[in-house]
Parts: structure tokens; C-alpha cells; sequence
């Protein structure tokens, strides 16, 4: 029964579901906040938030029997890829991934700043989120992560001349996606 029940909500929600929990006010104040935090740093923050897992994901979970977790992770390191987070000069990038119809939350750092956090920094920042964002307040959980990442890149990756190569933007979007 909890398998079928997580199947229609997934089948259920869409991309303008995720728009509606957001909102168009929080989206422009969740991207000013992505524009500002990025002017202290030569990284690249880029928010994602879902409805729901295309079927091939919800397939592997529901037939194959996939760990979510599993899948969810899966699905945020695709997005890391066609989002072209990971195409930064200096490998900073970071995606902040959140999954509606699971409530789960996802972030993906490229090679050099995963190099300067420890999993307990990364895990610590996915529950301070995810509290957020299970209290109804996405975008004060987006906004946190907006913060704690900006913060790490500015501390590892300062928006100065010996680390801002020329063309360092990758051309990323500061504004969310929604999907």
C-alpha cells in the first residue's frame, strides 16, 4: 500500500505543484540571494527544486527495489551533470536538490569544495534544511543553504584575482529551477 501511495504522489505532482510550494516571491528572493552570495566567491550555487522523480527513477524504487535514498541521490548527481553545475573553472560548483514528493534534500559539491567540507559539515547542513523545508518553509531551508554554501566558498574560493580565472562562470543560473 505505501508503495502504490508513493507512486500516485509522485504521478501526481508536477513542475507548477513545485512553483505553488514555492512561490514567485521566494523564487526572485531565493535567486537575489543565489546573485549576492556569488559575488563573494568564484563557486557556483545552483538551486533545483522537484515535484517528483521521472518514472525511470520511480521504476528503479517501486519494481526494482532501490533503496529512495539511493535513487534521490542518483537523481540529484543527473541534474548536477545536465545542469552543468560540475562545468566551473575551479570544479566549485554546488547543487542544493529538493525532492517534494519525498521531502528529501540532495547537495551535490564538485570535486574541490567537496575536498574542503567533511561529510558531517555536508550532513549537518541537509538536516538544518530539511527541518526547515518538513515546517512548510522552503525557502527559508533553500535560504539557509544559499548561506552555509556561500559562506564555505567565500572561506575556500574568495572572489579575488589569483582565484577568478578569466571566463571562471560557467553561465549557471542563479535563478531556481523547477521541475
Amino acid at each position: 500500500m505505501a508503495r502504490l501511495l508513493r507512486c500516485l504522489r509522485h504521478l501526481w505532482l508536477d513542475a507548477d505543484d513545485a512553483r505553488r510550494a514555492l512561490g514567485e516571491d521566494a523564487i526572485g528572493r531565493l535567486e537575489a540571494r543565489v546573485t549576492a552570495s556569488e559575488r563573494s566567491h568564484s563557486g557556483q550555487i545552483c538551486l533545483c527544486v522537484e515535484a517528483s522523480l521521472p518514472p525511470s527513477y520511480l521504476w528503479r524504487h517501486l519494481v526494482r527495489g532501490e533503496a529512495i535514498g539511493d535513487v534521490v541521490r542518483d537523481r540529484a548527481l543527473t541534474l548536477f551533470g545536465k545542469q552543468r553545475v560540475w562545468d566551473t573553472e575551479l570544479n566549485n560548483g554546488v547543487l542544493v536538490y529538493l525532492l517534494l514528493a519525498e521531502h528529501r534534500i540532495e547537495i551535490v559539491a564538485d570535486r574541490a569544495l567537496a575536498r574542503c567540507a567533511g561529510e558531517d559539515q555536508w550532513r549537518a547542513l541537509v538536516e538544518r534544511v530539511a527541518a526547515a523545508c518538513r515546517a512548510g518553509r522552503l525557502e527559508e531551508g533553500l535560504g539557509v543553504a544559499v548561506e552555509v554554501v556561500g559562506t564555505l566558498l567565500a572561506e575556500h574560493f574568495p572572489r579575488t584575482g589569483q582565484h577568478l580565472p578569466p571566463g571562471d562562470d560557467a553561465g549557471l543560473p542563479d535563478r531556481p529551477t523547477i521541475r
